[in-house]
């Protein structure tokens, strides 16, 4: 069709596009991305799909607010370099985002064609345009800035710290990145397992702010290696960008949870997407032995999803998610639960664990739960869970994972007691500016937040890297 003269009428009764992915039986033993992209046809025809709003209410959906309507325009008319040139003017990391982004509780949302039928496919479409860049070798570097002179440090190389760089770099700022760990990405390396990101995509965006001038140091725990208050005063940084996340597990506070065989969703994943304990013993790092046994998931997010998962690619005969309310309540992705079934995983609802239990060598043995039902919806809106009387049994596992949220770094405001934290310990900022109490300290991210998205995350970085570039031109 020409999308010159197709008519709205003709758009809507184009079906969405469907992902092409991996087949489930083979996927669940790999680590190799399950979703494999759309080819230009599909995109194209998707592309068709979107009715060019005269107020494309999708882009308000967007916490950095993509051009959506342009970019798919282009895609439309083929002009797929041009929508991934569109798509950056306002996104650092659009191959990322189309991956990972709820796109269904943000832009697609507002989709108005999805008031009578399915949304367009944005995400799908954004991620397209993303590889297609990529894999033609057309990348191109955004202008930046004649130099300023002035030198800003950003703490984390997570969305949040990655997307506050690229935009002061832009602007002619000397920027210098840290990073606690021994691999860049923050989050998008170490939490995010490979089938759902690869390395290698993540590699090839940090690639590009390399090339921007940004200066990257590993293996520097801010408040440990360094204190914010020795890059303000001898580092001579003129400001500061904490983007560090959320990187503290919480633990259900039952039991046995000191038993061998317990994990943290952080402290799993880290293993096996960054020190590559799949690979053991060819890699150096462990992680427990999860053929033919049974492995439990405690929660019900999109962390949860990729544990259990990951488990299941690493031989679990049994790989259980364990959550206290029923599917409807669950805050994980759609299509992630959708996979997760397709791969074999186990859904048991409505259950609240109330201890582990372990044999005389203190491993894991099993998990005492307590069967649940559903009462009124409590603070969050959603219907809180009521023990049903005399319902205890007993879970057989060989292997648990605490996926349940996370709390905010302590590192920083352990240092730093001059910046202002909530009663959650997250930093408070000014949400205009991402300023914090301490003079030319910014911070933004889950951080700030507590656990959430890459895209509010980068939202979080542009909005601060604008205020900081005012800030330090003022102060010229």
């Amino acid at each position: 069709m020409d999308p010159k003269n197709i008519t709205t009428k003709e758009r809507f009764a184009i079906p969405r596009q469907a992902m092409p992915s991996q087949d489930p039986v083979i996927r669940s033993r790999n680590f190799k991305e399950v979703n494999l992209g759309y080819t230009p046809e599909l995109a194209q025809q998707e592309a068709l799909r979107c009715i060019q709003c005269k107020d494309p209410v999708c882009i308000k959906g967007c916490p950095v607010n993509i051009k959506i309507d342009q970019f798919i325009k282009l895609i439309s008319e083929g002009n797929f370099l041009g929508a991934a040139k569109k798509i950056k003017e306002d996104s650092v990391l659009p191959a990322i985002c189309g991956r990972v982004c709820p796109q269904e509780d943000q832009c697609e949302k507002m989709c108005v064609i999805g008031k009578k039928r399915e949304p367009v496919a944005i995400g799908n479409l954004e991620r397209f345009a993303a590889d297609y860049e990529r894999q033609s070798g057309n990348v191109e570097l955004p202008t930046v800035q004649p130099a300023t002179g002035k030198k800003v440090a950003v703490i984390g190389s997570g969305p949040a710290g990655l997307s506050c760089a690229n935009d002061l770099a832009q602007l002619g700022h000397s920027v210098t990145v840290f990073e606690a760990l021994h691999e860049l990405g923050g989050v998008l390396m170490y939490g995010i397992p490979e089938f759902r990101l690869p390395k290698v995509i993540v590699q090839s965006e940090l690639e590009g702010l390399k090339k921007l001038g940004v200066t990257f140091v590993t293996n520097t725990v801010a408040g440990r290696s360094v204190t914010v208050d020795e890059l303000l005063n001898e580092e001579h940084f003129d400001a500061i960008f904490i983007g560090v996340g959320a990187g503290l597990p919480w633990f259900m506070g039952i039991p046995g949870e000191n038993l061998l065989g317990v994990y943290s969703a952080n402290e799993f994943l880290t293993r096996v997407n960054l020190m590559k304990s799949y690979d053991f013993p060819q890699s150096d790092t462990p992680v427990f032995n999860c053929k033919a046994k049974s492995v439990a998931v405690f929660g019900g997010g999109n962390t949860a999803m990729d544990a259990v998962r990951t488990a299941r690619r690493l031989g679990a005969e049994h790989a259980y998610i364990v959550y206290r309310r029923s599917e409807a309540e669950m805050p994980a992705r759609l299509e992630e639960v959708h996979h997760a079934k397709e791969e074999g995983v186990e859904f048991l609802m409505l259950m609240n664990p109330l201890e582990f239990l372990g044999n005389e060598q203190q491993w894991l043995t099993g998990a005492k739960c307590l069967k649940m039902e559903l009462g009124e919806p409590d603070e969050s809106g959603r219907r809180k869970p009521v023990p049903i009387k005399d319902s205890e049994f007993v879970l057989p596992i060989d292997m648990a994972v605490i996926s349940i949220g996370n709390g905010s770094n302590p590192l920083i405001r352990q240092t730093t007691p001059d910046i202002e934290v909530s009663k959650r310990d997250t930093i408070v900022v000014d949400i205009n500016t991402m300023a914090t109490s301490k003079e030319s300290v910014y911070a933004g991210g889950d951080i700030v937040t507590g656990g959430a998205t890459v895209i509010l995350a980068m939202g979080a970085g542009r909005t601060a890297a604008k205020a900081i570039h005012e800030k330090l031109s003022s102060a010229s």
